[in-house]
């Protein structure tokens, strides 16, 4: 187990993006999940182990079935690409998590998905990236302040990084922290 940024143990065989970890305590105590393109579900399994119910959202649920037996857990199969309406209308979210995930024909849905008071952590590759390996497809590579952009006027940016990283490995990333302020 290793320490998160607010002092709760985590499994460390897995961990979460250091974005994730660092503005996870921005997500409301308890609230629901959303796990985009949740892969092996190292995001989602870092929130439920902090005791919040969680929603996980992939093409290929294999990799998270073992977390079916999960108390508080929904696991959701969908191709995000296959043209089909998102399959979360309507629900909305206390923390929507989107990690190494780019289809921008759904990015009005994840943001639509942030509910009153939530929270949105997103990272994906930016251009740049095809310099370096993979993705190198355009279509999977956000444009400068893209995210920033695709966020706004809906979402209050919290915190925004559009760079090229050395560490772990070198890449050009795009990260977003936006939240959907209360009306009151």
């Amino acid at each position: 187990m290793a320490d998160t940024d607010y002092g709760v143990q985590v499994n460390a065989l897995d961990p979460p993006v250091d974005w994730v970890r660092r503005f996870g305590g921005l997500v409301p105590a308890g609230g629901e999940i959303l796990d985009v393109a949740c892969g092996r579900g190292r995001h989602g399994r870092f929130f439920h182990e902090l005791g919040h119910p969680v929603v996980m959202l992939d093409r290929d649920i294999t990799k998270v079935a073992d977390m079916a037996s999960f108390d508080r857990v929904e696991i959701v199969a969908r191709d995000l690409e296959a043209g089909r309406p998102w399959p979360l209308a309507g629900r909305r979210f206390a923390g929507v998590i989107v990690v190494n995930y780019l289809h921008r024909p759904i990015l009005p849905d994840i943001v639509a998905s942030v509910a009153e008071g939530g929270v949105l952590i997103y990272e994906t590759f930016a251009v740049g990236q095809e310099t370096l390996g993979r993705p190198s497809n355009p279509d999977y590579l956000l444009h400068r302040e893209e995210l920033l952009i695709r966020v706004r006027p809906e979402l209050r940016v919290v915190a925004f990084e559009d760079m090229e990283e050395t560490l772990p490995v070198p890449a050009f990333k795009q990260r977003v922290v936006a939240v959907r302020d209360s009306l009151a």
